[in-house]
């Protein structure tokens, strides 16, 4: 290791990430600029190949977790107790959410901000805040923490309202209070399932994305949001993806 702080390990991190970014950006800059893609294509392969990344790391997990490959630092970094079987719990769960949640959402619902932001950013705030603050313990689970809890629940909230703004600004969701209040009660829901016991035993990254789906569902729903599944301007060529999913369901019964 290059050094033993850990605020130096943290910085070192921190800046290559950022580097990594605004290269990528940069290189997506120039694709752009020389027009080396068709930008006005938004169909059925747009929210397909989105999570294509995540979706070959779904692949990578499932053979690693089987003991098909061995891989010592995909398993160290993504499990608890180093068992590589613990890849096809969480690690997968988790990646699954994202790219499902990607796929039948996509940009223009609600919904797919809620999941991901409860997901990414509260659940992942939650165990930061948790190991670090996690002193006071929940009555009903000893395994999670109020600080763990309130901070999914901040960290949820306060994601989701700026991806709205940040989605908005290109005219994919609505942007209004009666939407961050739907927002909000997702998040705070998120949060206390996240504290419940059938997530510790299920799996957080199981629950938490099913509860946001569920309750922001209703939620955005009551407040008269409609663009709740894959409907935008495109939503016939979307909807086709849910459609053959569905179809394929049936053709296997």
């Amino acid at each position: 290791m290059w050094t033993d702080s850990p605020l130096l390990r943290d910085a070192g991190a921190a800046l290559l990430t950022a580097l990594t970014a605004a290269a990528v950006l940069r290189f997506w800059e120039v694709v752009a600029n020389r027009a080396l893609l068709d930008q006005e294509t938004d169909g059925v392969s747009a929210p397909l190949l989105a999570p294509l990344i995540i979706e070959l790391n779904i692949i990578k997990v499932i053979v690693i977790g089987l003991g098909l490959v061995k891989d010592e630092g995909v398993i160290n970094s993504m499990t608890r107790h180093g068992d590589h079987r613990e890849l096809l719990k969480g690690p997968l769960y988790y990646a699954c959410a994202v790219t499902l949640t990607t796929i039948i959402f996509w940009r223009t619902s609600p919904i797919s901000i809620a999941v991901i932001c409860n997901l990414c950013a509260g659940d992942g705030v939650a165990d930061i805040a948790g190991r670090r603050f996690g002193h006071a313990k929940l009555p009903h689970n000893p395994e999670k923490s109020y600080a763990g809890t309130v901070a999914n629940f901040v960290a949820g909230f306060i994601a989701s309202v700026l991806f709205m703004c940040y989605f908005h600004h290109f005219g994919f969701v609505e942007q209004s209070w009666t939407m961050v209040m739907a927002f909000c009660v997702t998040s705070f829901v998120a949060a206390i399932v996240e504290s419940l016991p059938i997530s510790t035993r299920l799996d957080d990254n199981l629950t938490v994305p099913l509860a946001s789906v569920l309750v922001g569902g209703l939620a955005f729903y009551f407040i008269g949001v409609r663009n709740l599944c894959c409907m935008s301007s495109d939503r016939s060529n979307i909807s086709a993806v849910v459609e053959m999913v569905f179809a394929g369901s049936s053709s296997s019964y």
